[in-house]
């Protein structure tokens, strides 16, 4: 195979990058101001209050949604975190995952609708998809911090990217999956499309899409440690530090944050589900 030769790939992709980042500057401003306010103020709405009024806060949350178990262990794992010192760390990443959840779940669900309603859409998102789910993670570090510098934007930009995909599959699936007699009966009563997706089959599919929701939240989560390689603060900031540092138990202490952390939103979201079929 040596006499073929080598596609110069890297030459295109960097070619590409360099003019988007030459001649959409304005745009990627735009947008890294944005996400800098919406970063910045869900973290400083989470270290506003005292930590232990925000742990009461979120243990009456808990209860809402969970009752005593989901109770005990959210004020027991905050209360360990205070304790432990990482409060503010845990908070901007809170703000952090919050931010990239909801951009995921703004643009994610509308794309899965689309995808669901358009076949020629599906044949270009779905491929589109694999590529971002398969990619690692690390490459999405590269185009991130070339376009948006160092920092807090492209650690979101890149956990958009990594976790949008779920989100975007299970809505797809959970509209797909309303039954096609459920479909026909609201045409038969004369509804429009836009009747029947808001009255019909977005509250069927709604089990399926948060169960995309939950997974989009996780992944989100998962990239805070890789974000903090480029600058982004907060708990995978500190985690990352013990590792470079080789210091086992500030990496241990750390880590454990974003366990209580990660069980804390995975938890939440599962029975927000619950409860809003049970009210279904």
């Amino acid at each position: 195979m040596d006499f073929i030769p080598k596609l110069p790939l890297a030459d295109w992709i960097e070619a590409i990058v360099d003019w988007m980042a030459t001649n959409l500057e304005g745009l990627f401003d735009g947008i890294s101001d944005v996400i800098e306010a919406v970063v910045g103020f869900f973290s400083g709405l989470f270290l506003l209050p005292h930590p232990l009024l925000f742990i009461v806060i979120i243990g009456i949350l808990a209860y809402l949604v969970g009752k005593w178990r989901l109770t005990l262990f959210t004020v027991i794992g905050f209360l360990l975190i205070d304790n432990l010192g990482y409060w503010q760390e845990t908070m901007n990443t809170l703000g952090l995952v919050i931010t990239s959840g909801l951009i995921s779940i703004v643009f994610g669900i509308p794309i899965g609708i689309w995808s669901a309603y358009s076949k020629t859409a599906h044949r270009i998102i779905s491929p589109l998809l694999d590529f971002m789910q398969t990619m690692p993670a690390f490459v999405y570090l590269l185009p991130a911090v070339t376009f948006f510098s160092l920092g807090v934007v492209p650690g979101v930009i890149a956990s958009v990217i990594f976790a949008i995909p779920p989100t975007i599959r299970l809505t797809y699936l959970g509209i797909k999956q309303v039954s096609g007699e459920l479909a026909e009966a609201a045409d038969a009563f004369g509804s429009t499309s836009w009747q029947k997706l808001i009255k019909v089959e977005l509250p069927l599919a709604m089990p399926t899409m948060m169960a995309g929701i939950n997974q989009t939240i996780m992944l989100s989560l998962s990239m805070v440690v890789i974000a903090s390689m480029i600058g982004a603060q907060g708990i995978g900031a500190t985690v990352y530090r013990a590792v470079t540092q080789l210091k086992i138990g500030q990496g241990f202490e750390a880590g454990l944050a974003v366990v209580v952390l990660a069980i804390v939103l995975d938890r939440f979201t599962q029975n927000l589900f619950k409860s809003n079929k049970g009210r279904g």
